[in-house]
Order: structure tokens, then sequence, then C-alpha cells
């Protein structure tokens, strides 16, 4: 079974104690689960944000250099950790890789130049292709409404709600290709774990088609 696992940004000081745990785990056990991490942008896309706006950079431009960044991110996440990164992933090997997404993307290029389109679009767009479970880790417990954590909604639902946790152009994602995704809070190491092996958890579950 492959579970792409989306890294935040925004954890990226707590990510390399939530990879180890990550890797700890499935080391220990003898089933087929392969864990292909895909780092968000973070620090290193916001420097990208930053110099598009400066220089008026075009959105094909601002889409490639984000990609690049979080590529910047897997390399530092490799290197804290020791886990390897990987380019293909038609042919996965490890139990726990971290995926360089840019020669992926640019081979493709099937997702839309803009800032609308981040790494959790990515993610996604790797999981389907994937035929992967999608876990979403962030440094929040799940989707909110009015101060509460929403368990379980619909694709369509997360679409109408606009301004999230997740970016804007996930929803769309997850309806084009009926996907299910579960948003889970990264500072919580076990419910990552739980949730890549499909157990219920603390979060939000977005439902696919059914």
């Amino acid at each position: 079974m492959k579970v792409v696992l989306k890294l935040g940004g925004s954890l990226i000081d707590r990510s390399a104690d939530l990879i180890e745990a990550i890797s700890d785990h499935f080391a220990g056990t003898e089933g087929n689960t392969q864990v292909i991490i895909v780092p968000g942008g973070g620090i290193f896309a916001d420097n990208i944000r930053r110099i598009s706006e400066e220089y008026s950079l075009t959105e094909k431009a601002s889409h490639w250099m984000a990609i690049a960044a979080m590529e910047q991110y897997a390399h530092l996440l490799e290197d804290m950790t020791g886990i390897p990164t990987i380019e293909d992933t038609s042919n996965v090997n490890e139990k726990v890789s971290i995926l360089l997404p840019y020669r992926l993307l640019k081979d493709t290029d099937e997702l839309p130049h803009s800032w609308d389109v981040t790494s959790d679009t990515i993610a996604a767009w790797v999981a389907q292709r994937m035929n992967a479970r999608f876990v979403k880790a962030t440094d929040v417990d799940g989707i909110f409404n009015d101060g509460k954590m929403i368990e379980e909604m619909t694709q369509r639902e997360l679409e109408r709600m606009g301004e999230t946790c997740a970016d804007r152009m996930l929803s769309t994602m997850l309806i084009k290709h009926g996907m299910d995704c579960m948003i889970v809070n990264g500072d919580h190491p076990e419910r990552v774990v739980a949730a890549i092996e499909g157990k219920k958890v603390i979060g939000t579950y977005i439902k696919g088609n059914t």
C-alpha cells in the first residue's frame, strides 16, 4: 500500500521528529506500506512569493521557482533525517522516502501555473497518479468552522468554504479524481502514523466520491 504524506512547511521545526517517528514505526512492521513524503514550500516558497512580487515575475516563472522551493525543503529533510529522496514515483523501493517533485511536474506539466496551486494540490496530484492514500499533515488539528473542528466533510463542502488550512485548488483536485483526504496535526506523530494506516484519528476526513 502506498501513502502520500504532504508535510506542511509550517512543521519545519518539528519535521525531523515526525519523519523519524514514521520511519521507526514502519521499519518495525512487516507490511508493505510505503510512505512517500511530499514537502511543502514553507519558508522557501515564502521567499519566492516575495521575489515574485518585488520583480513582477510571470505566473509561469513563479510556479516553477515555487516547486524548486519544495525541493529545498526536501533536501533539508533528507539531511536532517537520512531518509532518501526520490524523483521517480514509478519504482519506489523504500518504506519511507521524500519526493523531489520538480522533474515529475516539469515532464508532465499538467497543473495550472498559479499561486492557487500549491504543495497541497501537488501532493494530491502525486497521490492520484500513484493510486495512493492521501494524508495531509499540518500544524492544526483539521479544518475548522466557527471555532469547531469538522470531523468529516465532502469535497464540495471544502470547496464552498474557501480559505482553510488547505490550498484553494485542493478541493478541485479531490473532486476531479474522486479522492479522499485525511488532514491531521503533525505535532502529534501518533496521529499521522494512524492516518497513514487508515485508522480513525483526530482530524478532518474529506470524503471522496462513493
